[in-house]
């Protein structure tokens, strides 16, 4: 192969990856106002056999005790972080192997903001793909923290995670947990369902599962000690 063809495809390959990040791009805008269509977590559970139940809704029909339980569980530094925790990031980087390893098993130092660009834009899973994903995410995170602001990641977020086998958004996981709307969950209730997080599938809501019935109690405590913080009370009403 000569050097023009190589040189050409070369360009061919500049273009596709230029246009595939334009598109995304403008994917990114889009979602400011339209909720995701489809996530490639949602397809996976469609053809593994889950089922899709979701029921995509407004900011003022999730209650602020599912917000507020969001943030105590998954990312206390939510509203004043620019995406990632950096201070979290920086001791896990200086902790011992087997404390790393150990503090790995929990529920994950990612932010809200990763979480929601992962799901939205990319794809769920470990091993290899999972260090493929880090330089995606970490452009998609940056991306809606620019583009979309705290409360509207928030409220896609809380629609488009899975919350059970094939349950994914807060909407689905209410009425299919509690018979009731979101909008109108209990701190415990909204407590509950957040806990089945990081693995829905494994850690159930109904029936409850130990790890969920250990865990949410411990959330809804963190939940009455940023009762007081502003800024957290600002973002979730």
């Amino acid at each position: 192969m000569g050097k023009p063809q190589k040189k050409g495809i070369f360009k061919r390959i500049l273009k596709i990856f230029a246009g595939l990040l334009l598109a995304s791009l403008l994917y990114t805008v889009v979602c400011k106002w339209i909720m995701p269509p489809i996530t490639t977590t949602q397809l996976g559970a469609l053809f593994g056999g889950y089922g899709l139940k979701r029921d995509y809704v407004s900011w003022n029909e999730i209650s602020p005790n599912v917000k507020l339980a969001a943030i105590a569980s998954e990312d206390q530094l939510f509203p004043d972080h620019t995406g990632f925790d950096w201070k979290s990031i920086e001791k896990s980087m200086e902790e011992k192997p087997r404390r790393k390893k150990k503090r790995a098993k929990g529920s994950g130092a990612s932010t809200i903001s990763q979480q929601t660009a992962k799901n939205v834009f990319l794809w769920q899973g470990s091993g290899w793909g999972r260090y493929i994903r880090k330089a995606p995410e970490a452009f998609y995170t940056e991306a809606i923290e620019l583009v979309w602001g705290k409360k509207r990641i928030m409220e896609v977020y809380l629609n488009v995670i899975e919350m059970g086998p094939g349950i994914f958004g807060i909407e689905a996981a209410a009425q299919a947990y509690f018979h009731k709307s979101a909008r109108n969950l209990s701190r415990a209730e909204a407590a509950m369902i957040i806990a089945c997080l990081p693995n829905p599938k494994k850690y159930t809501v109904k029936p409850l599962s130990k790890r969920v019935s250990w865990r949410y109690p411990r959330i809804m405590k963190q939940m009455n000690n940023l009762d007081g913080d502003p800024d957290v009370a600002e973002l979730i009403r």
